[in-house]
């Protein structure tokens, strides 16, 4: 069934269950493979085991809030995942006062399920369940090269707070011994 036939009565946010993990784990996948760009790979099996491992903790933690999104005849269309990180004021001033954030980890939705409104609703649920722990602000990630994602989340008020920067060990010593 095409994507245009739904409806947003039809859709279908919920509570990731284990059922759902290796569905997950593909989802996570595809969202690492369309930041990376191809050449396309293929997980290591023990990698997999490792991220259903992960994703199973995941769903017994009251930290942690793994949703699907579904469609009848369709199935999981995908998932959002987020988790609760604090962190103690390092001033005098602050107290003993613990700050919350909630760490968007993984968003992906299907090509073919894009712009229903599946990623506004998962995102939704996010907000609730960090809204009802306290938690007052959402951190995430994503690589720049994600034009989609860099629009999405600069429209929905993510500001850029700091720059994440990557060098292979070899380069860094190449430029440490060559005095640059």
């Amino acid at each position: 069934m095409a994507a245009e036939t739904y409806n947003r009565d039809d859709l279908i946010i919920r509570k990731a269950g284990e059922d759902d993990l290796p569905a997950l784990v593909d989802f996570q996948v595809k969202l690492a493979l369309h930041v990376a760009g191809p050449p396309a790979q293929k997980l290591k099996k023990k990698e997999r085991k490792r991220l259903l491992e992960i994703l199973a903790a995941a769903l017994i933690d009251n930290d942690k809030l793994l949703v699907v999104a579904e469609l009848p005849n369709a199935g999981l269309v995908g998932m959002a995942y987020l988790y609760i990180w604090r962190s103690q004021g390092i001033w005098e001033q602050a107290g003993d006062h613990v700050f919350k954030s909630g760490i968007i980890d993984d968003i992906w939705v299907e090509p073919d399920f894009r712009k229903l409104g599946i990623f506004s609703a998962m995102l939704t649920q996010l907000i609730a369940f960090a809204e009802k722990r306290g938690v007052p602000e959402l951190i995430l990630e994503y690589a720049i090269s994600n034009k989609e994602a860099d629009a999405t989340w600069k429209r929905l008020g993510f500001q850029v707070t700091g720059v994440r920067a990557a060098a292979f060990t070899s380069v860094v010593k190449e430029k440490l011994d060559a005095g640059t």
